[in-house]
């Protein structure tokens, strides 16, 4: 027997009607490429989304097509968010960072049809064009008339300026409704060992992840939040939050390109944001600025945090100095992306000092909607004790079951769950801890040494702006745990200080063997450091000594 309810689909036009509808003045603020702030609200913005639809169906963009976009977090790239699954499209975001190789296969490979580009990715749109001309019929650029740039386009290709379509356009237009399973937007993934594979995310898993992290042990969004997601709108839709901005009539504010340390806390204070969410390489560069020029957050109250572990001293200082609670969430690209987050249950709820800290290194607890456990080799449950480590599996509505192009289901075993390349606790309460990443972890002796473990130690250390651990072959143990290293500015690194900084913290054995100090680090497009790179060139340096 069937519920005798009504029966709407949960789409994405729905969350943007409703943040028009009942909170029409709640604003959306974004800084332009001319680091000036541009104000308007989500009434507005839903009323120029619907023009957007208009000027996209001039385009010839229909159903199911794909709609290209390279541009940071500003207020048109958001109207493009709305518009193109609200038409029935597909939102295809591009990380402008990885290779213009990697986005030319990327553009061909989703078979765009249409890009919309920033102003300060004109340059790389030229270095493309050639490549994507197959597929990409037109081009828009996010500006008015007066900041159209010079573009050489490959034959065939036209190009527009945004704000002449939708002042051309109408916006007499009805979103439709449509299966909640459609398509709506497409991302992919970072590359790091081989070509990004696609991620193509539905209207509904998309709903019910923004439902979701703006639940209360989540991001908390209400319609008093005032949100600033410094994890870009190119990454994993900006980790949901455009939507559970809109979900909530929360105030989204959007820090354009400019994401240096000084920039975002003039940008925090002035627009008195209480929420922010990015990467760790972000806060430390926050936490410089703030440390160097005495300034504070006015308003901050809470930061989210991931991507990649943070270091204690992360939290600590955020903590101690400022006030600001560092709070872990987990997630990818293929999870939409949030999986977990690290807010306290009773237990957790009254600790402080070093025992808060620790606490908080641990990734978090399942969102509602979403299950995962870990798994030996042989594929059977591990305990949650907090010390029985395993590969983590995932599944749920808004996790992916294959790739783009690949058969649906190809991406699962076959109970339906999803590995993600991650190793992991979980203790008794249910809070998971990444240990590392299945191709990093090292196997010293029979033994599992986390690299995530000794890189916190390390980044402790005052002398220490970033640190990687990786797996080095090793004669006698199969293989041993080598610290990379990079300085601080202005500070010297003695290799046998930073080891003695580990005394007492990890069994002995845990022990690097060797520190090298280094420049800089290879990072990946979005952010993290790129181990692989790292174990080409080092894995055989305990062999040559």
């Amino acid at each position: 027997m069937l519920g005798l309810m009504q029966s709407h689909g949960l789409l994405i036009s729905t969350i943007l009607k409703h943040a028009a509808r009942h909170h029409a003045t709640a604003e959306v603020v974004s800084r332009t490429h001319e680091n000036t702030t541009h104000r308007t609200t989500w009434s507005e913005l839903e009323r120029r989304s619907r023009r957007l639809v208009r000027a996209m169906a001039k385009l010839g963009i229909k159903e199911g097509d794909r709609v290209g976009t390279l541009a940071w977090n500003g207020t048109r790239h958001l109207e493009v968010y709305y518009a193109a699954p609200g038409m029935g499209a597909i939102c295809h975001t591009i990380n402008p960072r990885l290779h213009p190789d990697d986005i030319g296969y990327i553009v061909n490979h989703a078979q765009d049809k249409v890009l919309f580009v920033d102003l300060s990715f004109s340059p790389l749109l030229g270095m493309i064009a050639d490549t994507i001309k197959d597929h990409v019929r037109d081009v828009v650029m996010l500006c008015d008339a007066g900041s159209m740039p010079e573009v050489a386009l490959a034959p065939g290709m036209r190009l527009h300026c945004y704000d002449t379509l939708l002042n051309d356009a109408d916006d007499d237009y009805d979103w439709p409704a449509f299966d909640e399973n459609t398509a709506s937007a497409l991302c992919y993934t970072s590359g790091t060992t081989g070509r990004p594979k696609g991620v193509l995310y539905s209207h509904r898993s998309t709903v019910l992840h923004a439902y979701a992290v703006a639940l209360p042990d989540v991001l908390d969004l209400r319609a008093t939040s005032r949100i600033l997601p410094v994890v870009p709108m190119f990454h994993v839709n900006a980790w949901g939050i455009p939507y559970a901005a809109a979900l909530t009539g929360a105030t989204l504010v959007l820090p354009g390109r400019h994401l240096d340390g000084a920039s975002l806390a003039a940008f925090f204070n002035t627009e008195r944001v209480t929420l922010s969410c990015g990467v760790p390489t972000v806060w430390l560069g926050l936490l410089q600025h703030l440390r160097s020029s005495g300034e504070r957050l006015e308003t901050v109250k809470r930061i989210m945090t991931g991507g990649s572990a943070a270091p204690p001293l992360l939290i600590d200082a955020f903590r101690d100095e400022y006030g600001v609670a560092v709070e872990h969430g987990w997630g990818m690209t293929e999870l939409s992306p949030v999986g977990t987050y690290n807010a306290p249950k009773v237990a957790q709820s009254g600790l402080s000092g070093e025992a808060a800290t620790r606490h908080m290194l641990k990734q978090g607890r399942v969102l509602s909607g979403i299950d995962m456990k870990i798994v030996d080799s042989d594929n059977k449950e591990l305990p949650w004790d907090g010390r029985a480590f395993g590969d983590l599996t995932v599944r749920g509505p808004w996790v992916a079951s294959a790739y783009y192009g690949d058969e649906p289901g190809s991406a699962l075993d076959a109970d339906g769950w999803f590995a993600t390349g991650d190793v992991a606790t979980i203790d008794p309460e249910g809070f998971m801890e990444i240990t590392d990443r299945s191709k990093d972890v090292i196997k010293s002796g029979g033994e599992w040494i986390s690299s995530i473990a000794l890189e916190n130690i390390a980044v402790s250390h005052p002398d220490v702006a970033e640190a990687a651990v990786i797996a080095a072959r090793h004669a006698k143990w199969d293989e041993r745990p080598l610290l990379l290293v990079v300085p601080r500015p202005g500070r010297t690194i003695d290799p046998d200080q930073v080891l003695r900084s580990f005394e007492g913290k990890v069994a002995k054995w845990w022990l690097p063997d060797a520190v090298i100090v280094v420049a800089e680090l290879p990072h990946t497009a979005t952010g993290k450091v790129q181990k692989l790179a790292l174990r080409e060139r080092y894995r055989d340096h305990y062999m040559e000594d």
